[in-house]
């Protein structure tokens, strides 16, 4: 049975009793996750593997999370597709009806928030992804790019446009052209 939060994770019973541990696998699909031209293609479950252990005030997730991307060679142009893995080690704090007092009911900035005994993986494996994905992804790392003069793909085609010309050799040119006789007088 697949339920429509696949993230949600029942912690009443983990929450029993410090030290007790359990193993989640969670899988589903999170929208929206993507940067500059890198995104988790529409439909592409995110993966969760986390080990939940509990302490006073909160619980641990310690695991995995991984997802598919595509996007775009920043060098060519062409598609590039990959999968991000990223190891999480994360605290989510007790907040609600039935939080502890003391320093775990006080907000703490650096953690996910537990309400009524319910655990949302969700926010963990977005935040993972998202800073895993890669700013500026590569086709290969020998790609050569797109030709700066006539735009070809270098990688499929070679062109014949001239290199472009180095300016600081630029005053030089004007001797070569008195050399070749375009200038009048150099012998």
């Amino acid at each position: 049975m697949r339920t429509p939060q696949p993230f949600i994770v029942p912690a009443a019973a983990l929450r029993k009793v410090a030290g007790t541990v359990r193993h989640e696998d969670r899988h589903g699909v999170i929208e929206g996750l993507g940067t500059v031209g890198v995104v988790v293609p529409d439909g592409a479950e995110v993966d969760a593997q986390v080990t939940l252990s509990s302490y006073p005030g909160g619980i641990m997730a310690t695991g995995r999370v991984s997802a598919p991307w595509r996007g775009e060679c920043r060098r060519c142009g062409g598609m590039v597709t990959g999968a991000v893995e990223a190891e999480v080690h994360e605290r989510f704090v007790i907040e609600g009806p039935g939080s502890e007092p003391g320093p775990a009911a006080e907000v703490d900035e650096d953690a996910y928030v537990l309400v009524d005994d319910l655990l949302d993986l969700e926010p963990l494996a977005r935040d993972a992804v998202l800073l895993e994905l890669p700013l500026a992804p590569l086709c290969s790392e020998d790609c050569l790019g797109l030709c700066p003069e006539c735009g070809a793909n270098l990688n499929l085609d070679t062109c014949g446009c001239a290199p472009p010309a180095d300016p600081r050799w630029s005053a030089l040119d004007v001797l070569r052209q008195l050399r070749d006789g375009e200038g009048g007088g150099l012998a």
